[in-house]
């Protein structure tokens, strides 16, 4: 498919537009992902599920969702039970993970459910349509709001995101014999003009102090000339908002990605980007623009400081798969193998069922996930959340 033309447009007009006819790679990101008629995510809605280019984890069925369900009820009583106990989720996709989460808490957890304050971040105004019809039938229960409306230390309760910040921008950098500088996106000669990468100086301080804020040697001769990686300031960003908003509580991010230590290996020398287009994966970000995804890793040792420094302490870091055994994933299982049904339907629906649970929580995929827990408020002695009770295997 070729490029949306109106994002295209956009995107050459800004480039032209903006010093030495260049964007940092992060603002060519940020534009054709989010800009606010045309992007990926706002105008397409993100491509989302089996028809379109990814499918997450609330995909796979309502267990996902149960499970998160199970680990804010526990949430809830760890804070004491708060008559007022808020839910914020960050990027809330179709709404699947509320729709199963506030469903299983009704029936479950009804002390709980009465307490909840459901509360969607969501910057796409197709996927909040969506969201809307899927949970119009919790009517005030869940209500949507700006990042920004949040009022500061107004949170008690539980902020969660689930595949977000891989979709941050990310500013990219390259070791030259000049030093570290920056990849800017320019247009090449030609008509239409094509998208070409050039290198120049760091545009914003932050990228080299960045390395140093993770504990990362970018001079260590490990790395050579060439060596290609990702900056994540919109994470630090991302991160530093979300811990003002919250007064008590706690800040839950599942995604893919990894500690400093190994994301920035001497073997990851190309960085981590990759693009998603009809759940096909590869490294161009300049093809189908406007219709596909463009995603980076987590830095969650930069996640970790970030939160440190903005009052959250880390409470732990696990990966998925063990994550969702502590909630009770594999009692599941273990329900499903135990089954005397001898209806075929009834016998094919369980192992569909098993398969899908197997997905959730397979090493070589969605189970090597990391899940990174904060806390701010919250006492050093208190009881582990439930999630992070089976220990991790990373």
């Amino acid at each position: 498919m070729a490029h949306n033309p109106v994002l295209y447009n956009l995107l050459c007009d800004r480039i032209r537009q903006s010093p030495h006819q260049r964007l940092p790679f992060a603002g060519f990101m940020d534009l054709v992902l989010y800009h606010p008629q045309a992007g990926y995510y706002t105008a397409k809605g993100s491509g989302l599920g089996p028809d379109g280019d990814f499918v997450t984890s609330a995909h796979l069925g309502h267990d996902f969702g149960e499970l998160l369900a199970v680990q804010l009820a526990d949430l809830w009583q760890l804070l004491g039970g708060p008559t007022c106990f808020d839910v914020v989720e960050l990027g809330a996709g179709q709404g699947l993970v509320a729709a199963d989460g506030l469903a299983y808490l009704a029936q479950h957890y009804p002390a709980c459910y009465q307490a909840i304050a459901y509360t969607i971040v969501e910057k796409s105004p197709v996927l909040r349509a969506v969201q809307r019809q899927n949970l119009g039938t919790w009517g005030d229960r869940v209500t949507w709001v700006n990042l920004e409306d949040l009022a500061d230390d107004s949170l008690t309760g539980c902020i969660f995101s689930n595949e977000l910040v891989d979709a941050l921008p990310v500013h990219q950098v390259v070791l030259t014999a000049a030093g570290l500088q920056e990849v800017y996106v320019t247009l090449g000669a030609g008509e239409p003009a094509p998208l070409q990468e050039v290198v120049g100086d760091l545009s914003n301080p932050r990228l080299a102090d960045y390395f140093d804020f993770i504990g990362v040697d970018l001079a260590d001769p490990q790395y050579g000339e060439g060596y290609r990686t990702e900056v994540h300031l919109a994470a630090l960003d991302w991160m530093k908002t979300i811990a003002v908003k919250l007064h008590r509580g706690y800040v839950i991010t599942i995604d893919y990605g990894y500690p400093a230590s190994r994301y920035y290996s001497r073997g990851r020398s190309q960085g981590t980007l990759q693009c998603y287009y009809q759940h096909a994966h590869h490294n161009d970000p300049y093809s189908h623009i406007g219709h596909q995804d463009i995603t980076a890793h987590v830095n969650f040792t930069a996640l970790e400081r970030q939160g440190q420094q903005c009052g959250l302490q880390t409470v732990g870091v696990t990966q998925q798969g063990m994550f969702l055994m502590a909630l009770g994933l594999g009692d599941r299982l273990n329900a499903l193998a135990a089954t005397q049904e001898t209806d075929p339907v009834t016998v094919q629906r369980a192992i569909q069922q098993r398969d899908r649970l197997h997905q959730l929580i397979s090493p070589m995929g969605l189970g090597n996930f990391m899940v990174l827990v904060q806390g701010k408020a919250v006492p050093d002695s208190a009881p582990l959340p439930q999630g992070l009770t089976v220990p991790p295997l990373i």
